[in-house]
């Protein structure tokens, strides 16, 4: 049995003694834990309340599988759109990388055309990475594209140890260590994903697996990164809760037991259970340096970690953007629905139509009278797209009087208020609408119309609205 060593924690300034030794707990049928994963029922989360420390890194950051993982839930890009959205991320990332790499297929021409193109653009970051398939063909495909590290699929769960490849654990294990060994000897750097970590025993197959992989990296020098992948969703972020589903319980075993550094470490979280954002916050927390996203989400049955949800919960955490251009995120969603054709739904935070759009009269009011009463932030400034009201029957005045400010453009002292007659006129026509029986919202186009007979109506001068023009793109 090795020594246990006295090491220097950097973090909290004390010696730290790590006793444990994690032996390969070979065990003849699977650990499905069953008390939590009972099939017939919904799943269970228990709590031992046993709590470990934060442990953010000096540096974290995002990677991308917009197109691995987000291209098997959905029409394959072409090579022109993966070109374009790898430009976007370029820009997204800002001069300091933090969407630091962006994984491809390379199973056809494609996708390999696509990666010729995006590494000739010359772009630092995001780096082009690359998933294959355990074989040495797909090792020497990478290696004569000039790639430096690429991702491989290990499964750690007795799920798929027993019940998908009808193996044993040392069996198992033998082969990945056999496969990574293989990667390293021709100079790529691999990248392990685990796949269905939180359905996997921790302690009796990942955790010595990864010590072995750590003893790979150091014999070739060449570093072995470790993607925690939460393939199910089954991941939660609540203290004390029992592995596996705990995702700083994972981390910290990773970082401690095993001694993945953190900038070798990310999580990759799937949607099941609606938790893919705070999992992946919670793994930047306790140690992992990396998440793992996908554009808008989009990726295996319920989706991926957004990415541009994370670009934001960086910003929380760090206090600063770093320079990432958040900007591109509204870009984005308008090149997906305009040369893609796809449609983020409509309520899906930062991007879609009505994020930031409301419909109460009684928060129009307050817009109308300062927008952070109901705005998350300047949406304008970070996203081009500003807080907007769209009229209904529960518009009310103010909510009129904000979509013909935002409309418009009108900036301070040429603002319209709600006890303006022509939004008393506009009113009364909304009104009408509804005690008539409509049950939709008010269109642009029919907003327009009716303050152009008001105008007329009530003698007023239209220019104020037909020379200011459409500056924020309606609502």
């Amino acid at each position: 049995m090795n020594n246990p060593e006295v090491r220097f924690n950097e973090h909290n300034n004390l010696l730290q003694l790590e006793e444990h030794i994690y032996h390969l707990a070979d065990v003849e049928s699977p650990n499905v834990f069953r008390h939590m994963f009972p099939y017939d029922e919904v799943p269970k989360i228990a709590f031992n309340d046993r709590i470990v420390p934060h442990n953010m890194p000096e540096e974290i950051w995002i990677t991308d599988t917009t197109f691995r993982d987000g291209q098997q839930s959905r029409t394959p890009y072409t090579t022109e759109q993966i070109v374009t959205m790898y430009d976007y991320f370029h820009r997204l990332g800002g001069p300091k990388g933090i969407i630091r790499q962006s994984e491809f297929f390379l199973y056809s021409k494609k996708d390999r055309d696509a990666v010729y193109k995006c590494m000739e653009r010359g772009y630092r970051f995001p780096e082009v990475t690359s998933w294959i398939r355990a074989s040495k063909k797909d090792f020497q495909l990478v290696k004569d594209l000039g790639m430096k590290e690429t991702g491989i699929l290990v499964s750690c769960s007795d799920y798929h140890i027993f019940y998908k490849m009808k193996s044993t654990r040392r069996e198992i294990m033998n082969q990945y260590l056999s496969v990574v060994r293989e990667c390293l000897e021709t100079g790529i750097s691999p990248r392990c994903h685990l796949e269905d970590i939180t359905r996997s025993d921790i302690y009796g197959f990942v955790i010595p697996f990864c010590l072995e992989l750590m003893k790979l990296q150091e014999e070739y020098q060449i570093p072995v990164k470790i993607r925690a992948c939460d393939t199910m969703g089954y991941g939660v972020n609540f203290s004390g809760a029992v592995i596996p589903r705990s995702v700083q319980g994972i981390i910290y075993g990773l970082t401690t037991h095993a001694g993945v550094p953190s900038a070798q470490l990310e999580w990759h979280g799937h949607n099941d259970f609606y938790k893919a954002v705070t999992n992946s916050t919670t793994a930047w927390l306790y140690g992992a340096s990396g998440v793992n996203c996908s554009l808008f989400g989009i990726g295996e049955r319920t989706g991926n970690t957004p990415l541009e949800a994370m670009v934001f919960e960086y910003a929380q955490l760090r206090g600063t953007l770093d320079g990432m251009d958040t900007t591109v995120i509204t870009e984005l969603a308008e090149y997906f629905e305009k040369e893609i054709g796809y449609r983020v739904p409509s309520r899906t935070p930062f991007v879609g139509r009505n994020f930031n759009v409301t419909r109460a009269g009684i928060h129009a009011d307050g817009l109308l009278k300062n927008e952070e009463i109901y705005n998350i932030f300047d949406t304008e400034k970070f996203l081009n797209r500003p807080v907007l009201v769209a009229v209904s029957n529960t518009s009310g005045l103010a909510g009129i009087a904000h979509w013909i400010n935002t409309y418009f453009g009108l900036k301070e002292e040429k603002r319209i208020q709600k006890s303006d007659p022509i939004v008393a006129k506009v009113k009364e026509w909304v009104d009408r609408q509804y005690e008539e029986g409509r049950v939709t919202t008010i269109t642009d186009e029919e907003l327009l119309e009716q303050i152009r007979l008001a105008c007329r109506e009530l003698q007023t001068d239209p220019g104020l609205f037909e020379n200011t023009g459409n500056q924020n793109g309606g609502s």
